[in-house]
């Protein structure tokens, strides 16, 4: 079963068993609420509890910060470092009902072209962010571009067709390193 991921967890903030997540969820303010559960994905034999349930979460500074009520301390949330939280496929289709959005395991290997049917690269990432989300390409000559992730500039993403189609402004492509 392919599992959605929602977060990865970073290092430990504070004694209380709070930790650092980066956000994979274009809502993390509805999804991280005191009582709500995830299935994790951790290394084999890392005593990571194979659910958490989130038991506070704010925001501090730009970075999520959740606490679990599996973990009473930061000696617990530093064995958590590197754990993703995930949904089933099940709750996965459910959420993208729900909202209209993509998750980075259904982007990347997409074929990216250009509105005229210019094959550029095909997409390797995408990093959400504060402000806006952000999509990676990695062009047909290697280079990587990032491209805001936003309607106007992505007009069409086709999961079905295994294709995004993007409308760079001019010289966008070009800053790539």
């Amino acid at each position: 079963m392919s599992d959605r991921v929602l977060a990865r967890i970073g290092k430990p903030h504070g004694i209380r068993g709070e930790v650092t997540v980066q956000a994979h969820t274009d809502d993390p303010a509805a999804r991280f609420v005191p009582g709500a559960t995830f299935a994790t994905e951790a290394p084999p034999g890392s005593g990571v509890p194979r659910v958490l349930t989130i038991s506070a979460a704010r925001l501090h500074r730009d970075t999520w910060l959740l606490a679990f009520e599996e973990v009473p301390d930061r000696t617990g949330a530093e064995g958590l470092r590197g754990t993703r939280l995930v949904l089933d496929d099940d709750a996965a289709a459910d959420a993208l009902d729900d909202e209209e959005g993509w998750y980075e395991d259904d982007l990347v290997g997409l074929a990216a072209y250009t509105v005229v049917g210019e094959r550029i690269g095909e997409v390797s990432g995408l990093t959400i962010g504060t402000a806006q989300d952000l999509l990676y390409i990695r062009l047909t000559d290697g280079r990587e571009a990032l491209i805001p992730f936003v309607e106007a500039l992505v007009p069409t993403v086709d999961l079905d067709a295994g294709r995004v189609v993007v409308d760079p402004p001019h010289g966008l492509l070009d800053l790539a390193e």
